[in-house]
């Protein structure tokens, strides 16, 4: 069962099955703006939905911390444009 985790620490989020890492969702943080930069997941847990599941958990804790959120990976650049739902934390281009 795959699981995901925000280690705020590290600036990502994880993706794990059991103990193993399969996937992750990074960020920086610069001038008080989180910028996903990337995503990642292995070529064998592809087209499950765990790459937005990645963003999704960074996006929640961005919420949560009242922070605005960018991106420069091409991944959540997609998903960003596909729907009005992450509206509120996206800074305004």
């Amino acid at each position: 069962m795959v699981t995901i985790s925000f280690k705020a620490d590290e600036n990502r989020s994880i993706a794990f099955d059991e103990n193993i890492e399969i996937g992750e969702c990074t960020y920086q943080v610069s001038d008080g703006v989180w910028n996903i930069n990337h995503t990642f997941v292995e070529p064998e847990y592809g087209g499950q939905g765990i790459a937005k599941q990645l963003v999704d958990n960074i996006i929640w804790q961005a919420r949560e911390a009242n922070t605005k959120v960018s991106a420069t990976c091409s991944y959540a650049i997609n998903l960003f444009n596909k729907t009005d739902d992450y509206n509120d934390v996206l800074i305004d281009d």
